[in-house]
């Protein structure tokens, strides 16, 4: 058995040293370039695949962006231009109101006109005045008076038509009638109640006489007579008349 022993031992090396040689004898650059791309050459293509995938990522990102942009944009004239619609719209809506109610006014002042009174009712209306014959008596103080709280004044004679449209109403009525004529400030210095001088004058023969201290001045038919201004007579008040709508 000892010998069976001897004999199998040199196989047994012989197949070492051969399994050995060879390995030896193998090229070591082989060895590790075969070892090296079993290493590296799995992973490279999921590393490009990553890298492609994150590129068309990024590509959709901006183009989404782009587009999103686009449409903001796009919006905004949209709103811009209703919005400036709008206005135009609105403004063109108010010019026709707006001459509707100017039509309406102008219908109402011609309206107006038609009913237009210069004078206040039982006033008449002359030369641009309106005169109001009393239907009661006072003194000449209490008819100068009455006139202001009218807003007028006892009547100022400044032309012959106006004492021809009086003498017209006194011949009506065939009474005394006070005018705004007086000298109760200084004797003959005769002055209307707006404190302008007497100019022209339609004296009655004889007057003014002053008899019995007669300071104020009373329409007698078609003439004038200076009278006590305590006695009771008729008045006439005067005042500017009132324009009409449109004139």
């Amino acid at each position: 058995m000892a010998g069976e022993l001897e004999l199998h031992q040199p196989k047994n090396q012989e197949e070492e040293v051969t399994v050995t040689d060879q390995a030896e004898n193998e090229p070591k650059g082989l060895i590790c370039s075969s070892r090296s791309l079993q290493g590296y050459l799995t992973p490279v293509p999921w590393l490009l695949l990553l890298l492609i995938s994150l590129g068309l990522f990024l590509l959709m990102l901006a183009t989404l962006i782009q587009v999103s942009r686009i449409r903001a944009y796009t919006q905004g004239q949209t709103q811009d231009q209703q919005a400036v619609a709008v206005p135009q719209e609105q403004t063109h809506a108010g010019l026709e109101q707006i001459q509707q109610i100017q039509q309406q006014l102008t219908q109402f002042n011609a309206s107006l006109a038609g009913l237009c009174r210069p004078c206040p009712w039982d006033w008449e209306l002359f030369q641009g005045s309106c005169y109001l014959f009393s239907r009661t008596l006072g003194s000449w103080e209490t008819s100068a008076s009455s006139c202001k709280d009218l807003g007028a004044h006892l009547v100022i004679v400044n032309s012959v038509a106006e004492q021809q449209f009086l003498k017209y109403w006194h011949i009506r009525k065939n009474q005394l009638t006070w005018i705004g004529l007086t000298d109760h400030r200084r004797e003959g210095s005769w002055q209307w109640v707006d404190d302008t001088p007497l100019k022209l004058s339609f004296w009655k023969d004889g007057e003014p006489n002053n008899v019995g201290d007669e300071d104020c001045v009373v329409m007698a038919e078609d003439k004038w007579n200076d009278s006590i201004c305590s006695a009771n007579n008729f008045w006439v008040c005067e005042k500017p008349s009132a324009p009409c709508p449109g004139h």
